[in-house]
């Protein structure tokens, strides 16, 4: 029986809304962090599309989850 892997697990793309949504930030936010180095950068999709990875954008959660503990 094969394992199924739980959506925290799965490596996809992120786009903005989704991003806004684990953060809860909004995006002049998402960007002032990507511009200081202090959050993932996203990579670009298409000319006008953007994407984030979402195990990255997962890291960075809890990273800043455990240094509030």
């Amino acid at each position: 029986m094969s394992q199924v892997s739980t959506p925290s697990e799965e490596r996809r793309i992120l786009r903005l809304e989704d991003v806004e949504a684990k953060t809860g930030f909004k995006r002049s936010h998402i960007y002032a962090l990507m511009k200081k180095g202090e959050f993932p950068k996203a990579c670009r999709l298409g000319i006008r599309a953007v994407g984030w990875n979402s195990q990255e954008v997962n890291e960075w959660v809890e990273a800043r989850l455990q240094s509030q503990i």
